[in-house]
């Protein structure tokens, strides 16, 4: 670990420093993943940034009964008697070295770096600038920022938010990472100060999950159980990459398959961890040859799924392959579906999908002969124009197949942040129904606002628009998540005040409002003790398991506080005793506000007994429960949707923006992405070798790459990226965010839920230094980096 300096900061600049991009080094795509190169690569951040206690105290605590719930992706744990002493996958010891780190971000360290000084580095050196120790303040005209007190910094926000003209000039953002306790209070506090402006990292994400399931099924949730994975006939993955974005799920896989389950695999990249999977916590994995996890792989185009779907849905209804005992006890719409999908034109799926007839074919004949299916899906699936339409299809098929409400079968959208889904129960939402809004006014005794709220891309417009005037985060990095970089920034920089909640440095406390605050909270590797002694909290995973989370760790500073302890202190100094809620008993012990849950939250009875128990419990699911549907007509819905093609000008492509392997979500934990075989930079895309060709271009050579919105004049445009050649479909590209996030318009969103379609770009490429200056294709790009093509030298790329 390098040296620290005497406030125990890492220094500046070491030999490490991603700004060395003459050591960036693009390798083949490597064939497999491999165990024992996972376990050494967790080992080595871990004990890199914690040491060997801190590493040993964490890491076996880690998704365990009694410890701490990963603060990464949210798929589901084992059985308690079922978990392995090593319960977590590589990137999951990266979240906690993340941290936990020994590295800390003190009053000095800030006192030593302007905003403008640290704006003008990358997201991955300021996550590495350690955690925050002290409450700060940026003053209006500061350039720095400085230390404050709590009960000032309370004060302030206070006092700004009742200077607003109306509670909805303000914006209530949380991120998944929140926990139940601290969501619960946050969506009180907001709806008691008047507003239903609540963002969250959702409407980037699944919010078309949200709103197709909700429509179709009656509930925006996964209709299976882990078992019901380890024992499907056929699992179908679209849209996503287990390996990188949740690797937990490759040992649920690999169980299945030994269990006789089918893979299939539809996705533009076939991606190493779904080719040949070494599972490091089984002798196998660590030294044998691995599974070959996927049986049939689709690289279908990208914004092809739909079609894809339809013409799968038309196979099966021309060999009638259908439960038609379940389609009419359950279902309506069936008959205009399937008229519907008898007429499909293969000529467009063919062209939409990128595939052949008989791939599709081939496709059909596992559903054909499968008697329990489970359909996985992420961001693959819902960032497109036609999202909410493509995950209708997907429930549409598992509808006529009867495969929802049975073991081994149903609709499992697999959630990327640790709580994401827990906040949306608790009632983080802009749209909340109405009998939530019920259930608060009889605990609480006030009527909370009606009208819908902004999701995150009206709240940008708003806060751009002078329409909104604060922005509150809780946890998160919104700054970088959001869609059009230069007018996300733009936004918050017109607020009066901006306030972050976090553990750690990022572009959020940089991009700010006229008066900017950062309050540090405890994260889920830390003790929680309040007024009444040791705290736990609660978070739900992807298949509506709610459990309990204890931090081992003490606290990186004492300075620090809960993220329930911040929200309950805010609302206390912004509502004082207004509506009669005891906010300093909820902060004092969460069992209050558990108690209050129980009584407000669907499903939640005996919240406090239930998350007691070892492994917590499961909250009901009416179609996997009873097969039964809260929807308008009380049945599950088949939906009918025309098959939409993205219309793409010559010389252009469609680019998706994904993860690297060394990263989650904005966090980025290193410059390494060894299944795609990168090294040591970021700023690469992904291209077909005769695209390339096409666009007279070569592999290795630095572009710009610009996009453009409909009749927008804006040129929008991500600068130096080097060509690396890839299997991908024609057409179709991919890079890294939230380097590309500035190429996605904030207009182009998924009708109905108002998703960023972050994976159906349409883009070009220029020479590097020929993007247009108005929309950021200068040599600074939107993370901060100052890497400059002419001046450095050429990244390699060995072949």
């Amino acid at each position: 670990m390098p040296e620290k300096n005497g406030n125990n900061e890492r220094p500046e600049k070491n030999g490490n420093n991603e700004r060395d991009l003459d050591q960036l080094d693009i390798e083949r795509p490597k064939s497999h993943a491999a165990g024992a190169t996972a376990v050494a690569v967790s080992m080595k951040r871990a004990l890199g940034h914690m040491g060997t206690v801190r590493t040993a105290k964490t890491l076996l605590k880690l998704n365990q009964a009694e410890g701490f719930d990963c603060m990464s992706c949210a798929w589901p744990d084992p059985d308690p008697g079922h978990r392995h002493t090593a319960e977590f996958c590589e990137n999951g010891a990266k979240a906690v070295a993340e941290e936990a780190t020994t590295t800390r971000a003190t009053p000095g360290f800030f006192a030593a770096h302007s905003i403008a000084d640290l704006d003008s580095h990358t997201e991955h050196w300021l996550g590495q600038q350690g955690r925050i120790t002290h409450p700060m303040i940026k003053r209006p005209g500061g350039t720095h920022y400085e230390p404050i007190a709590w009960d000032e910094a309370f004060s302030l926000i206070a006092h700004e938010l009742n200077g607003l003209a109306t509670p909805d000039e303000a914006i209530f953002y949380t991120s998944g990472r929140a926990s139940n306790e601290s969501a619960f209070v946050y969506q009180l506090f907001a709806r008691a100060f008047g507003t239903n402006n609540m963002p969250d990292c959702s409407n980037m994400c699944h919010e078309s999950t949200s709103i197709a399931l909700q429509e179709s099924i009656g509930i925006g949730k996964a209709s299976v159980t882990l078992d019901d994975v380890y024992n499907a006939e056929l699992i179908i993955i679209a849209g996503q990459n287990p390996g990188t974005n949740h690797p937990r799920m490759l040992s649920a896989l690999e169980k299945a398959k030994q269990n006789g389950a089918t893979i299939l695999a539809i996705n533009p990249l076939r991606e190493a961890g779904l080719v040949n999977f070494k599972n490091p916590q089984t002798p196998r994995g660590m030294v044998g040859p691995g599974t070959d996890l996927t049986d049939m792989f689709l690289p279908i185009a990208l914004n092809g799924d739909l079609a894809l779907f339809q013409a799968l849905g038309s196979l099966l209804v021309e060999w009638d392959a259908l439960d038609h005992d379940f389609i009419d006890s359950h279902t309506t719409g069936f008959e205009a579906w399937r008229e519907h999908v008898r007429a499909v034109d293969w000529d467009v799926v063919t062209s939409t999908t990128g595939l052949t007839r008989q791939q599709i074919t081939d496709a059909a004949e596992l559903l054909r002969d499968s008697k329990a299916t489970v359909f996985c899906w992420a961001m693959g699936l819902t960032q497109h124009r036609n999202a909410v339409a493509t995950i209708k299809e997907v429930t549409n098929i598992a509808l006529a197949q009867g495969n929802i409400g049975k073991r081994g079968a149903g609709l499992f959208p697999i959630r990327g942040h640790s709580n994401v889904q827990g906040d949306r129960t608790m009632g983080i939402w802009e749209r909340p129904p109405q009998h939530f809004l019920d259930s608060l006014q009889r605990e609480f005794a006030f009527d909370p606002p009606r009208e819908h709220g902004l999701d995150t891309v009206d709240s940008i417009r708003a806060l751009r628009d002078g329409k909104a005037h604060f922005f509150l985060g809780l946890g998160g990095n919104f700054a970088q998540a959001t869609p059009d970089s230069d007018v996300t920034f733009e936004a918050l920089r017109n607020a009066r005040m901006t306030v972050q909640i976090s553990t750690k440095i990022n572009r959020g406390h940089l991009v700010c409002g006229d008066t900017a605050l950062i309050l540090p909270t405890l994260g889920r590797t830390e003790k929680d003790v309040q007024a009444s002694g040791p705290q736990f909290v609660t978070v739900e995973d992807s298949t509506c398991s709610v459990h309990a989370s204890r931090g081992p760790l003490a606290p990186a500073s004492p300075h620090l506080r809960s993220e329930v302890a911040i929200v309950t202190g805010i609302a206390q100094a912004t509502l004082g005793d207004r509506h009669g809620i005891d906010w300093a008993e909820m902060r004092e012990d969460y069992r209050t506000i558990r108690a209050h849950i129980s009584r407000v939250v669907p499903g939640c009875d005996g919240y406090e007994v239930n998350v007691r128990r070892p492994g917590g419990f499961i909250l009901p699911h009416p179609p996997r429960d009873t097969r039964s549907f809260e929807t308008e007509s009380g049945r599950g819905e088949f939906v009918v949707s025309p098959i939409e093609v993205l219309q793409v000008p010559a010389n252009h492509l469609i680019l998706q923006t994904l993860r690297s392997h060394d990263q989650f979500n904005t966090t980025i934990y290193g410059l390494s992405d060894r299944y795609r075989g990168i090294e040591g930079g970021r700023r690469v895309i992904f291209m077909h070798r005769e695209d390339i060709a096409a666009l007279g271009h070569r592999d290795g050579d630095i572009v710009d790459i610009t996009s453009r919105w409909d009749d927008d004049d804006n040129i929008r445009c991500a600068p130096s990226f080097r060509i690396v050649e890839y299997a991908t479909p024609r057409g179709c590209a991919a890079a890294y965010y939230p380097e590309t996030n500035p190429l996605v318009p904030l207009d182009s969103t998924a009708l109905e839920s108002n998703c960023p379609t972050s994976k159906s770009i349409i883009v070009s490429l220029v020479p590097a230094g020929r993007g247009d200056p108005k929309a950021g294709g200068s040599d600074q790009d939107s993370t901060g980096s100052d890497w400059d093509h002419k001046t450095h030298p050429q990244p390699r790329h060995l072949s």
